[in-house]
């Protein structure tokens, strides 16, 4: 049976040293508690998901100034590193150079629902342009996009490995998983998880597994230029297709589909669907108002993941499936 573990269990750090896909290393930890991936949201209905986890304390000010410290050379999205009046520093994501779909609303409004439910998230906010000056010193007027601050309660320790992790087996990892499928969420890959020391309590050292760039979501599944952030194409997206030995399939075409073939059962499924249905329709609203989403799009998202929880509520060990693998 999928074991809830909502108390402290301990793992081996050898379940996380070894090497990960991708390229990527994960950090070896030691003693892990399940709240180092989700804690169990007890004050939900009340929580904001506009401002997020952090507050709008820690906002960006949209009409400030910001300077340029670095850009970014790599990746698909054009992105800067800027420096507010305050001496904060930014990580901005811009609107990429493809034409497939801005990630930054998409990111920071999965962010807000995935904070709203338990799993942890670091400061991140959008703007849809900011002011800021070059490194010629020009005042000049930039796209926006996400900004994610440097948080000096929270540093970063490397990444860490969907497939190798202290957390596998559990319903949160699992119920995690789920969530970014209802979403699909198709660039699935360990460099795009952080892992975190969380230092602002004294006496306590405490680890954050998050899933921290999540802006290939909310449009299509695939592994060849996928568009995002396109509510037609999510609308026509199937969230899941049917159970097959016990096990929910998926419409998933994304990276790394070993992970959810054969992995989620209809407990899973279930359990998710409870934890995001009882996010109420504000909430949703919120959580797409802090990504920039017009009222329009808002509606049609949240209408769609409406669908896809509603959906997952209904599946059973009897859910038929046709010769097309749908029901």
């Amino acid at each position: 049976m999928k074991r809830l573990l909502l108390d402290v269990f301990v793992v081996a750090s050898s379940i996380v040293a070894a090497a990960a896909t991708d390229g990527v290393r994960p950090v070896p930890t030691a003693a892990v508690s399940i709240s180092s991936l989700w804690e169990a949201p007890t004050d939900l209905a009340s929580r904001d998901l506009f401002n997020g986890p952090w507050g709008a304390g820690r906002a960006p000010d949209p009409h400030g100034v910001y300077t340029l410290l670095h850009r970014k050379h790599h990746g698909v999205n054009p992105g800067v590193i800027v420096q507010d009046s305050s001496g904060r520093k930014w990580h901005v994501k811009q609107a990429s150079y493809d034409g497939i779909g801005a990630e930054g609303p998409v990111e920071v409004a999965i962010s807000r629902v995935l904070s709203g439910v338990g799993y942890h998230q670091p400061p991140v906010y959008y703007l849809p342009s900011f002011a800021m000056i070059d490194a010629g010193g020009r005042l000049r007027r930039e796209p926006g996009g996400r900004f994610r601050l440097d948080e000096p309660s929270l540093r970063e320790r490397g990444t860490w490995s969907w497939h190798r992790n202290p957390f596998i087996g559990t319903q949160p990892f699992d119920g995690l998983l789920v969530i970014l499928l209802m979403f699909n969420s198709w660039d699935l890959k360990d460099s795009n998880n952080a892992l975190y020391e969380v230092v602002d309590r004294p006496g306590r050292l405490e680890s954050w597994y998050v899933v921290r760039d999540l802006g290939g979501a909310l449009g299509e599944s695939g592994h060849l230029r996928p568009k995002r952030n396109d509510i037609g194409k999510f609308e026509r997206q199937r969230f899941a297709t049917g159970v097959f030995d016990g096990f929910v399939e998926f419409g998933y075409r994304g990276k790394q589909p070993e992970l959810v073939r054969g992995r989620m059962t209809v407990a899973d499924v279930h359990w998710t669907s409870d934890l995001l249905g009882r996010l109420s329709d504000d909430q949703w609203r919120d959580a797409f108002r802090a990504g920039g989403y017009s009222p329009g799009d808002t509606d049609r998202f949240v209408r769609k993941i409406r669908a896809n929880i509603a959906l997952g509520r209904q599946i059973s060990t009897g859910s038929p499936r046709s010769a097309e693998g749908r029901w």
